[in-house]
């Protein structure tokens, strides 16, 4: 097999840019690594382009041969220890990463759905990562996002997703509040947390809405507050006042499964 010695080398280089979010909005691609993530990758019949694997990790036996079998399908780069690093956005690289197409379904809306979740101004990774990694655990199919929301495909979300991302429409909204009023026209209706209310999340049922879950900073727009059908306020018995974005999102998500299933 031939192997890339040089961190020089344009692939290398090419992948090294994906990094960087104008670079992926410009290929419509993005990079998962490690060995979980290539193989749910390949399990979810992600759009691989190329995947990239450190030749130490072949020889040593870190890749196992049931996932080299299943590589071996794809366009495969081999590159040296050395190289692979300069590539990873990892401490502790396991030698293998792939690079991955953006779906191409992403403006479209599934209106059939009971419960539709929306980012606005979502700022942390962190964040972002645990979210969808949540939304997929409840089965959620789709999420729509803010154009100022953070990117969904920056390494540290994608890796937070643990594979989620392979599974959730990611639609980012150029014009979020036309967006929520087509919803509305579809027969949904838009939820926003508010501390403005007295209404809990308690205190509503969860077929055909959307749910807005708003910056960490500065809560959900005024723009969308004003559009919104209800407000409602997640109950707190001590004295803190709000909850991360991503615990926010995690309980109405639940409370949603809990109408679901009970």
């Amino acid at each position: 097999m031939q192997v890339i010695t040089s961190k020089d080398n344009e692939f290398v280089k090419e992948v090294k840019k994906l990094k960087e979010k104008k670079y992926r909005d410009i290929t419509n691609q993005y990079i998962v690594e490690g060995i979980k993530m290539v193989a749910e990758a390949i399990e979810e019949n992600a759009s691989i382009d190329t995947i990239v694997v450190c030749e130490d990790c072949v020889n040593d036996g870190s890749i196992d041969k049931k996932l080299l079998y299943e590589i071996a399908k794809y366009k495969c780069i081999y590159v040296t220890e050395k190289v692979f690093s300069t590539i990873s956005d990892v401490t502790n690289p396991q030698g293998i990463l792939a690079v991955i197409n953006q779906n191409s379904k992403e403006e479209n809306i599934d209106y059939s759905a009971d419960f539709v979740l929306v980012l606005d101004g979502i700022q942390d990774p962190g964040n972002l990562g645990t979210i969808l990694r949540t939304a997929d655990s409840a089965n959620l199919k789709q999420i729509i996002v803010s154009s100022d929301t953070a990117d969904c495909f920056n390494p540290k979300v994608v890796r937070s997703t643990m594979g989620g991302i392979f599974r959730i429409n990611v639609i980012r909204a150029e014009n979020l509040k036309q967006n929520l009023e087509q919803l509305q026209k579809q027969g949904f209706e838009v939820v926003v947390t508010s501390l403005d209310t007295d209404e809990s999340i308690y205190d509503i049922t969860y077929n055909k809405k959307v749910v807005v879950i708003g910056n960490e900073a500065k809560g959900v727009s005024k723009e969308i507050q004003e559009m919104a059908d209800k407000k409602v306020k997640i109950p707190m018995l001590g004295k803190t006042e709000s909850l991360n974005a991503g615990v926010a999102a995690g309980i109405m998500i639940y409370e949603y499964v809990r109408n679901k299933v009970k």
